[in-house]
């Protein structure tokens, strides 16, 4: 009988222990991490850090043992055959392989670290972060603020060349319902779905438009909420999801919904995509990866524009 219980306590011992570790991986991948989290996970299986800077700041000085992938040249985006560009990859085996190459596989959590210095380059963690999800990988965090913020405290620990990793393999299991196409769009009035465009008022109003862009001005009956307003003081850290609650009223933007987030080729798109699906929660949302470079390259469709100068 003392046998039995003993064995009985040790089964309850060892899934009480399961539980925990079930529990951690649930709170680890959390869409943002900060600084203390980092430090308390350094070293940690199963946990990759990934610096997305260009690989000559990577090179300066980086988390201790995060491995590098440069955000722009890495294959993360590419640009079609019709030359619209940054698009996410049409064959996704050469990404996946990159993946691999970082360490990675499908039961990795894997945590971003972009610049922090803006809003603009958490869009480069947020539109990884956005392809990781696509891929069909939910274990994966951003740290708020970026490096700047791990860099802000001397105590945190800095590593500087290139860390090797033992490569993996990562399998893709594609998400296509997390990406908005043209006919998406030119279907969202008739299906009621809101189009929530995420750059800067100017470029919304069509007063000035990206270089790549072919017309000024934005899809019609698009709300905006700039990408800017989503981090504080347009930094590296993001704000409060009661913070941004408030800001979609004042943006005429519901908190709930069928939405699709559109920019000019998905880079603050995703900060839209982002901010909209993981910290305020809405699940109905989709990325309109082209954009209005693609729109306005392919003639998809008109162009509403709000200020016609002279």
């Amino acid at each position: 009988m003392k046998n039995m219980l003993t064995r009985w306590n040790g089964l309850l011992a060892a899934v009480f222990i399961l539980f925990l570790g079930t529990m951690q991986t649930a709170l680890a991948a959390d869409p943002l991490v900060d600084t203390a989290w980092v430090k308390a996970n350094i070293g940690k299986p199963g946990v990759v850090f990934v610096d997305i800077r260009p690989t000559a700041d990577y090179l300066r000085g980086h988390i201790t043992g995060a491995v590098n992938t440069d955000f722009g040249k890495s294959g993360w985006r590419e640009t079609r055959a019709d030359k619209v560009p940054e698009m996410l990859p049409e064959k996704l085996d050469k990404l996946a392989a990159h993946i691999g190459s970082l360490g990675i596989d499908n039961n990795t959590h894997v945590v971003l670290a972009p610049p922090g210095s803006s809003y603009a380059d958490m869009g480069w963690a947020t539109r990884i972060y956005w392809t990781f999800k696509v891929l069909g990988h939910d274990n994966v965090s951003i740290l708020n603020g970026g490096m700047n913020a791990w860099a802000k405290d001397k105590a945190n620990p800095i590593q500087t060349g290139m860390t090797k990793a033992d490569p993996k393999t990562f399998t893709v299991h594609l998400h296509k319902d997390l990406i908005a196409t043209v006919e998406d769009i030119k279907a969202a009035k008739a299906k009621g779905v809101l189009l929530v465009d995420s750059r800067p008022e100017d470029q919304y109003a069509g007063i000035n438009r990206n270089p790549k862009a072919t017309e000024s001005g934005t899809l019609p009956g698009a709300k905006n909420l700039p990408s800017g307003w989503t981090t504080e003081n347009g930094g590296g850290m993001f704000r409060s999801k009661a913070q941004l609650e408030q800001l979609y009223k004042v943006a005429g933007v519901p908190a709930s919904g069928e939405q699709i987030t559109f920019c000019n080729t998905g880079h603050l798109a995703s900060i839209g995509w982002f901010v909209s699906s993981e910290l305020v929660g809405n699940k109905k949302v989709k990325l309109y990866d082209g954009s209005m470079v693609e729109w306005t390259m392919t003639k998809a469709g008109p162009v509403e524009q709000k200020v016609r100068l002279q």
